[in-house]
């Protein structure tokens, strides 16, 4: 009987240091557990949504739309999450988010049409931006600084799950539903997901016990929030992102509409690329820690700028496959990136720091987005023209130049342009390491 409590004990042991070692606890458990709920949900339809749009007619320019919306709402929903949380505590805050995207995830279910896709975008699209200062704001309160970086990791990495087995899901419902009824059917799935969601938020999420100033009212962005260091990291994420974001939308179109592979080989390519991000996450984090977090965040956007240029190269699934690893490794330092935001905002305005930073450096990538269908084919330069009453004298220069080669090409440009301004200027905070070990024995 002694000797079976004691291997109980050393188990406990055991399972305690993993769970210190991961910085979880009861919020964080909650909050990962909702994480995959909605992610999952959303996962399987979001993937496949440009497919969606042209089997109902939308066509190229409604593509380039959405993807242009997705970063444009990821801008002006950030500032407004970040002040929800502060304002409404992160419980309340994210409670109120998860019911937003739902009646997104209604309208796609109830109106199969291209145009009920936009409308149901300005809500599903909301969750991801929305929720991420609250998200940040949480895990800054219940987690100690030494923590930060773990914590923000074991988030993206638990996001990467759904990620992964989302697209899987998805491809297999398109393949025996077709593609309007399977992305529909992945929304209603999506629906019920977060109703699930909802119930473990409010059961398990403690309540923000920091103040919390009701009287709080919504003002201007407060750009001063950025300081110098903050800027020089902004810049070139803000590059980075032109990088991922140009052929972000029509990385499905090249794969299974102009080289043939199936949408179920296509979330096979995600789960590459999930897994491969998965399995760089703790280590990393655990190094930046106790490193600078500089050389992470470099080496991450060096992936970013590699990606389009392998992508540009492949032609079936198997070559396909590296290219989605490089695009898994693009989450390398991607967490430490958050964490470093985390260190260099104030700390009381952290979630607000959070949504100013994404505000801007969102609101500006949202061109890229809408750009990446100009330069993939000259039909949306056409559309554009004739619906503005313009001349057409500048169609030939879009006939000649637009290609997926060319957006591959420009994206990658963006990137070479990010990684280099960051290594040569950018900034962190380095903080004294008695400072860290007090924190650690009074965690």
């Amino acid at each position: 009987m002694g000797k079976m409590n004691l291997e109980q004990a050393q188990r406990s042991n055991r399972l305690y240091k993993i769970i210190d070692f991961l910085g979880l606890n009861r919020s964080i458990t909650a909050l990962l557990g909702m994480v995959i709920l909605v992610g999952l949900g959303e996962k399987m339809a979001e993937r496949f949504l440009p497919l969606y749009l042209i089997a109902l007619g939308g066509g190229t320019l409604a593509v380039g739309l959405l993807n242009g919306l997705d970063n444009l709402l990821s801008a002006l929903y950030s500032f407004p999450g970040g002040y929800a949380s502060d304002r409404l505590g992160y419980k309340r805050a994210l409670l109120l988010f998860n019911l937003i995207a739902m009646v997104g995830f209604l309208v796609v279910i109830i109106f199969p049409t291209w145009p009920a896709v936009i409308i149901g975008a300005f809500f599903f699209l909301s969750w991801t931006a929305i929720s991420l200062p609250a998200t940040m704001d949480m895990v800054a309160k219940v987690l100690p600084r030494h923590k930060r970086t773990m914590g923000v990791s074991v988030h993206s990495l638990v996001r990467r799950i759904p990620m992964a087995l989302g697209p899987l899901l998805g491809g297999w419902l398109i393949g025996m539903w077709g593609e309007i009824t399977g992305v529909r059917l992945a929304f209603g799935a999506a629906l019920l997901m977060a109703g699930l969601s909802l119930v473990i938020q409010q059961v398990m999420i403690e309540a923000d016990k920091s103040s919390i100033n009701a009287s709080t009212k919504l003002q201007f962005p407060n750009f001063s929030l950025l300081t110098p260091p903050l800027r020089k990291l902004l810049l070139p994420d803000i590059l980075v992102r032109f990088c991922e974001q140009i052929p972000y939308a029509f990385v499905v179109i090249w794969c299974v509409s102009i080289n043939g592979i199936t949408p179920l080989q296509f979330g096979l390519l995600t789960t590459i690329e999930m897994i491969t991000a998965i399995l760089v996450y703790i280590p990393v984090a655990y190094l930046a820690d106790k490193r600078s977090k500089k050389p992470f965040v470099v080496i991450t956007f060096g992936f970013f700028t590699l990606f389009p240029l392998l992508l540009l190269f492949t032609h079936s699934f198997w070559a396909m496959a590296p290219a989605f690893v490089v695009r898994g490794l693009k989450e390398f330092g991607e967490p430490t990136r958050k964490a470093l935001i985390l260190d260099l905002a104030a700390e009381d305005k952290k979630a607000g720091t959070f949504g100013v930073y994404y505000l801007l450096r969102d609101l500006v990538v949202s061109a890229a987005a809408f750009a990446g269908a100009f330069l993939w084919s000259a039909e949306t330069a056409q559309f554009l023209f004739d619906l503005l009453g313009f001349g057409h004298s500048l169609l030939p220069l879009f006939e000649r130049f637009a290609s997926p080669a060319a957006n591959f090409l420009v994206a990658s440009g963006f990137g070479l342009a990010g990684t280099l301004y960051f290594a040569l200027r950018g900034e962190e905070v380095n903080y004294p390491i008695a400072t860290i070990e007090i924190e650690r024995r009074n965690q």
